[in-house]
């Protein structure tokens, strides 16, 4: 799987950082997406600034920590995506709301 940031995880798909076999079942979960936007969608339909680029890895909305939003956590809860990457650039990890723990 392979965003416009230029991080691979398809390598990672069902392992952890560090090689290990990962046991979270949410990871059947990770689609390969196109991202919803080159930012914030919400952010850039509104015209303001963002921190934080989350990309839900179910669907591809592409959201970010906001005074009015706390991002990709909205995907979890309104559509029970459980996994998100941060989509800044340089940055490649990711995060399962559920368990709360990097994946």
């Amino acid at each position: 799987m392979v965003h416009d940031r230029g991080t691979d995880l398809s390598a990672e798909r069902r392992t952890g950082k560090d090689g290990d076999e990962m046991v979270d079942q949410h990871l059947e979960m990770i689609r390969d997406v196109t991202p919803s936007a080159d930012g914030c969608e919400d952010c850039l339909r509104i015209g303001s600034k963002w921190v934080h680029l989350r990309l839900c890895l179910t669907c591809g909305t592409s959201a970010a920590v906001t005074p009015r939003r706390i991002g990709t956590r909205g995907c979890i809860s309104t559509k029970g995506h459980p996994i998100i990457q941060s989509f800044e650039p340089g940055e490649a990890w990711r995060w399962c709301y559920v368990h709360e723990a990097e994946v």
